[in-house]
């Protein structure tokens, strides 16, 4: 998993247009059954045996399953205090997602699920559609999942469904994003038992009456099994790799859109990026400014995905793929192989 994982970050930066390559890496523990102190001895080891195999200039690390802006501030921490007084702070920008207090980004919390939010806003505005009242689902409510509902519910659509590891839940008449998140943090993080909602199976949850669904947790969660029975006429993949082959098949030839994961959740790795360039320019931009900038990179990512699908004929993900692999190939053919 982690070798794909770290393909397809390389495809991203790549169509993302950004100066990164690809790599994932991760312990295999489950954290739940460790406490906060287990978690900081655990990640501070980590970092301190990975050394130099990750550097500001070299690898760096960021946020995702299981992991948020405190791990990040444990490895910045461990990693700066490997190095001399006068040479820490040049090492601030070793990871991104960080804490504002340890040399974080504004924006940076909410990045991937405003990358993803706008992914959809420029597909529905390609096809002529207002989102004001359309019917959307989450899978997945962490800090994506949470955000595209943040961002969608404020352009107008109403969130109907949601799905995490605990349950699923929905109502026709529309679920309160701010309720529900606040619910969740009285709750242990889970949406069970969300008063303002009834809980449904978790096999149904793809079947329920919705416009647009948003698959925001972890991946082959749409399959040939499933894909069938989706109602959305559009699918954002807010999660890396939520859809099987099979099941895209199924759903290409139902006619349903796809906006592929190495385009609409880049914006994490894009966010990630302006947090690297703040820490290594020694700059602070404000909310506004990191949220313009994310809009006007993803916009022209974008336009290039969906120019070329149209011109070539196919799929976004294809066209996707193109784009990244072709960039990348460039690079080979400019630069050679040596020695």
């Amino acid at each position: 998993a982690a070798k794909a994982l770290a393909m397809w970050m390389t495809w991203k930066t790549s169509l993302a247009g950004l100066p990164y390559g690809g790599a994932k890496g991760g312990i295999q523990i489950d954290p739940s059954k460790y406490s906060n102190a287990e978690l900081e001895r655990i990640t501070r080891r980590f970092t301190y045996a990975l050394g130099d195999n990750i550097g500001p200039e070299h690898d760096i690390p960021a946020p995702d399953v299981n992991t948020n802006a405190q791990t990040m501030a444990w490895i910045v921490d461990t990693y700066m205090s490997t190095k001399s007084p006068a040479e820490r702070s040049k090492n601030q920008h070793v990871v991104t997602g960080k804490p504002l207090g340890s040399g974080g980004s504004e924006g940076r919390d909410r990045a991937t699920g405003y990358g993803v939010f706008l992914n959809i806003k420029l597909w529905a505005q390609k096809k002529k559609i207002a989102l004001k009242n359309k019917r959307f689902i989450v899978q997945g409510f962490g800090n994506v999942g949470y955000w595209t509902a943040h961002f969608l519910e404020k352009e107008g659509a109403k969130l109907v469904g949601v799905q995490d590891a605990n349950g699923s839940i929905t109502n026709k008449q529309g679920i309160e994003v701010s309720k529900l998140f606040h619910y969740i943090q009285q709750n242990k993080g889970s949406i069970v038992g969300y008063p303002f909602s009834q809980a449904i199976s978790n096999d149904s949850f793809f079947e329920l009456d919705c416009d647009i669904c948003v698959p925001a947790a972890l991946g082959n969660q749409i399959t040939a099994e499933n894909a069938g029975r989706i109602k959305a006429f559009l699918i954002a993949e807010g999660a890396n790799g939520p859809t099987d082959v099979e099941g895209e098949e199924i759903l290409l030839k139902n006619g349903v859109g796809i906006i592929p994961d190495i385009l609409c959740n880049s914006g994490g790795v894009i966010g990630s990026y302006f947090e690297w360039l703040q820490n290594r320019n020694g700059e602070l931009w404000q909310l506004d400014e990191v949220l313009a900038k994310l809009e006007k990179k993803m916009k022209e990512v974008f336009e290039k995905v969906y120019e070329t699908a149209e011109n070539r004929d196919g799929d976004m993900r294809t066209a996707a793929y193109i784009i990244a692999i072709e960039r990348i190939e460039k690079a080979y053919l400019q630069r050679g192989i040596f020695p």
